[in-house]
C-alpha cells in the first residue's frame, strides 16, 4: 500500500508542478506531463517502479477519449467521415509502411523485419494529437477532422497488423527452450496474466460471427438499455451511480472488445457513436472527462519516464537521425495525401506537422513483434526510443503550426473556410455579441443548432468553452446547404454586417419559401429591408433592452410593476404593427423627411400608441381604484 501511494504521490507532485509551468510557457500540457515523467524517471528507477506495466494501465485513457468523441458524433457525420476514413487514412498507412519499410531495407534489414518497422511507423500517437486538437480547438477544422479520420483508421489497422505481425518471424530471432520448441519471451507473460479470449480455437466463420455478434451487442445495447439504464439511476437521486454506470459502461464495453480480438477503443467509440443523440449524453460527458483528463496524464508521464536514456547517450547520432528521418518522410507523406485530397493552406501544415509522429500503439506492436521473433531485441530497444522521442517532439510541431498559422494567407477573418458535415433544426448565422445569446438560450433548452460564423477568432473562442461552430462565410450559398438548410426548420440571421444580413435572408426566402427566418436588424431602416427580403421575425439590437430600460423607468416614475409591465408589452406590440406597416411605405431611394405618405403614417401611429397607453394606464388605474378607493390616482391624472 505504501509503495502505491509513494508512487501515486510522485506522478501527481511531478504534473502539478511541470504542467502548469508548461502551459504558461505555450508548449501546451502533453509536454508538460511527458517533461513531468522525464523528470521522476530517475526516481522510479531506483524505486524498481514497472514504468510499462502503468503505461498499460494509463492506456485506458485513450479509450475513454475516443468514447467521449464519439459522443460529440452522430452516425451520419460518422458516415460523411467513410471517403476520408477508407481514401485518405488507408492511402497513409499503406503508403506510410511502404516507404518506410524500403528505407528500412535500404539500411541493411531483411524484407520481413523492414515490414514490421513500417506498420510500426505508419501508426501516429492518438492520445497526444487529439489531446493538442481539442486544447487549440482545432478538432472542427478541415484539418481537424483529416487527422481525426486518419488517427481512427490507424486505431482499425492495428487489429490486421497484430494478425499479421506473427506471419513475419524469423526463427533466427527466437529462442529455444529445452525440448527444442521456440519460445517467445511473450508466452510466460501470457499464461501469467491468464488472458481471456472468445474466438481463440474457433474456426475463421466462427471468428467472424464473434466479432460481429459483439458489434452489434453494443450498437443494441447503447440504443435500447442505456437509456433505460440511466433513467432508473436517475431516481436514485446518487451522483456517483452516474459516474458508475459511466465507467462500467466504458469498461464493460473494452473488454468484451479485448475477448473478441478488437480494439477496445475502437469498440468504445462506436458506443459513444450510438448514445451521441442519448438524453444523458452530457452527463456522461460530466461523468468521464476528470478521469480521461487523469489517465492521459499519467500515460504521457509514462511515455517520458519510459525514455531509455542510456541508449540514446550510448549512440545519439543515430537515434536521433532515425526520429528525425522517420518523421521527415512520413511528414511528405502526409503534406502529398493532403494536397492530393485537398486541403488547403493551414489545414495541409496541420495534417502533415500533427501525424509525423509514431504512437503508443507503437510500443504494443514492438514488444508483441519482439515476442513473436519478428523483431530482434538491440532493434527493438532503438525503436521503442524514436518511438518515444518522436511523441516527445510532437507538442514542438504543434507550436510550430500555430507560427506558420498566424503567417499564412489565411489567418485573422479569412482562411480556409471549415466543411460543415453537421445538420441541425436551427442555423445560427454569425455568434458575436448578438448571436452568441441566442444560440446559449437554444442550446440550453435542448435544440441543436449548426454555428457559422466568419470570423476565426470568435469560433476558436466558441470551442474553448465547450461550443461547436464552423468558421466560414454564411452567405455562402455552399456553406448554407452544407448546414442543413434544406432540412432546417429556422434560420437565425445574427450577422451584425446590414448588406450581408439582407442577402443571407433573401437567398434563404428563395431556397426555402417555407422556411422560418429569424433577423437581427441595426436600425428601422435596416428593418424594412430584411422585411422585404423574406424575414418572418426582426428584432433590433437594441430594441428589447430599450424597451426594458423603459419599463423601469415607469415603475420608478409613479407606476406599479403591473401598469409599467402592461405598457411595455403594449408598445411591443404597437412597434411590431407599425414597423409592418411603414415597411409598404418605405422608399430605399427617398429620404424618410422627404416621404410625405411615410411622415404621415408615422404621427398617425405615434398618436395611436400615446392613445393605447394611456388607456392601459387608466384601466390600471381604474382596477385599483376597486381594489383600494383610497388610492392616489396614476400619474398625469388629477
Amino acid at each position: 500500500m505504501s509503495a502505491f501511494l509513494s508512487q501515486a504521490v510522485l506522478y501527481l507532485t511531478a504534473a502539478v508542478i511541470c504542467v502548469p509551468l508548461a502551459t504558461r510557457l505555450g508548449l501546451g500540457s502533453v509536454l508538460g506531463y511527458l517533461i513531468a515523467g522525464i523528470a521522476i524517471s530517475p526516481l522510479l528507477a531506483v524505486l524498481r517502479v514497472d514504468v510499462v506495466a502503468i503505461q498499460h494501465f494509463a492506456e485506458f485513457g485513450v479509450v475513454m477519449m475516443l468514447f467521449l468523441i464519439g459522443l460529440e458524433l452522430e452516425p451520419r457525420a460518422v458516415w460523411n467521415m467513410r471517403h476520408r476514413l477508407l481514401g485518405l487514412g488507408v492511402s497513409q498507412v499503406v503508403l506510410t509502411t511502404g516507404l518506410v519499410a524500403i528505407l528500412a531495407m535500404l539500411l541493411g534489414l531483411y524484407w520481413t523485419t523492414a515490414l514490421a518497422v513500417g506498420m510500426i511507423f505508419s501508426l501516429s500517437s492518438t492520445a497526444i494529437v487529439l489531446q493538442t486538437l481539442s486544447e487549440k480547438g482545432l478538432m472542427s477544422t478541415a484539418g481537424g477532422r483529416s487527422t481525426f479520420s486518419v488517427l481512427l483508421t490507424q486505431d482499425v489497422a492495428v487489429i490486421p497488423i497484430l494478425a499479421f505481425l506473427p506471419l513475419l518471424a524469423l526463427p533466427a530471432f527466437a529462442t529455444l527452450n529445452p525440448d527444442g520448441s521456440i519460445a517467445r519471451s511473450g508466452d510466460k507473460a501470457d499464461e501469467a496474466h491468464g488472458a481471456m479470449s472468445l474466438v481463440e480455437g474457433l474456426p475463421g466463420w466462427g471468428v467472424t460471427l464473434v466479432t460481429v455478434g459483439a458489434i452489434v451487442a453494443v450498437i443494441l445495447a447503447g440504443r435500447y438499455l442505456a437509456g433505460p439504464l440511466f433513467r432508473y439511476i436517475h431516481h436514485t437521486r446518487l451522483r456517483e451511480m452516474y459516474v458508475a454506470l459511466s465507467l462500467a459502461m466504458v469498461v464493460g464495453i473494452a473488454f468484451l472488445m479485448s475477448v473478441v480480438g478488437l480494439s477496445p477503443a475502437l469498440g468504445t467509440f462506436l458506443a459513444g457513436v450510438v448514445l451521441a443523440n442519448s438524453e444523458f449524453k452530457h452527463e456522461i460527458e460530466s461523468d468521464l472527462e476528470p478521469f480521461k483528463g487523469l489517465l492521459l496524464g499519467l500515460f504521457f508521464i509514462t511515455v517520458g519516464a519510459g525514455i531509455r536514456f542510456d541508449v540514446l547517450i550510448a549512440d545519439p547520432l543515430v537515434i536521433v537521425a532515425l526520429t528525425l528521418g522517420i518523421m521527415v518522410l512520413k511528414g511528405l507523406v502526409l503534406y502529398g495525401l493532403a494536397r492530393m485530397f485537398r486541403l488547403r493552406g493551414r489545414d495541409q501544415w496541420l495534417f502533415a506537422l500533427g501525424l509525423a509522429q509514431a504512437g503508443e500503439f507503437g510500443f504494443v506492436l514492438i514488444s508483441f513483434g519482439l515476442q513473436q521473433s519478428v523483431l530482434p531485441p538491440d532493434l527493438a530497444e532503438r525503436l521503442l526510443l524514436v518511438v518515444a522521442l518522436s511523441m516527445l517532439v510532437t507538442p514542438v510541431l504543434f507550436i510550430l503550426y500555430d507560427r506558420i498559422a498566424r503567417r499564412s494567407p489565411g489567418d485573422g477573418e479569412t482562411g480556409t473556410h471549415d466543411e460543415i458535415d453537421d445538420d441541425g433544426p436551427v442555423i445560427i448565422a454569425g455568434v458575436g455579441r448578438f448571436g452568441q445569446i441566442v444560440n446559449r438560450l437554444v442550446q440550453s433548452s435542448g435544440v441543436k443548432t449548426v454555428v457559422i460564423d466568419n470570423s476565426l477568432k470568435t469560433i476558436q473562442l466558441m470551442r474553448k468553452f465547450g461550443f461547436k461552430g464552423y468558421f466560414g462565410d454564411p452567405t455562402r450559398p455552399d456553406l448554407l446547404r452544407s448546414a442543413g438548410l434544406a432540412k432546417a426548420r429556422v434560420l437565425a440571421v445574427c450577422v451584425d454586417d446590414v448588406e450581408a444580413a439582407v442577402k443571407l435572408v433573401a437567398y434563404a426566402r428563395k431556397e426555402r419559401p417555407d422556411l422560418h427566418i429569424v433577423a437581427r436588424a441595426r436600425d428601422r431602416n435596416h428593418v424594412y429591408r430584411l422585411v422585404r427580403a423574406g424575414a418572418n421575425d426582426v428584432v433590433r439590437e437594441t430594441f428589447d433592452a430599450s424597451l426594458r430600460a423603459g419599463r423601469y423607468v415607469l415603475e420608478n416614475a409613479g407606476l406599479t410593476e403591473y401598469e409599467a409591465h402592461r405598457a411595455e408589452e403594449t408598445f411591443y406590440e404597437h412597434d411590431r404593427h407599425a414597423l409592418r406597416a411603414l415597411a409598404d411605405l418605405w422608399k430605399p431611394d427617398v429620404p424618410e423627411t422627404e416621404n410625405a405618405d411615410y411622415i404621415a403614417k408615422v404621427r398617425e401611429l405615434e398618436a395611436e400608441l400615446q392613445t393605447a397607453l394611456l388607456n392601459q394606464i387608466e384601466v390600471g388605474d381604474a382596477r385599483e381604484a376597486v381594489a383600494d378607493p383610497s388610492a392616489p390616482p396614476g400619474p398625469g391624472k388629477s
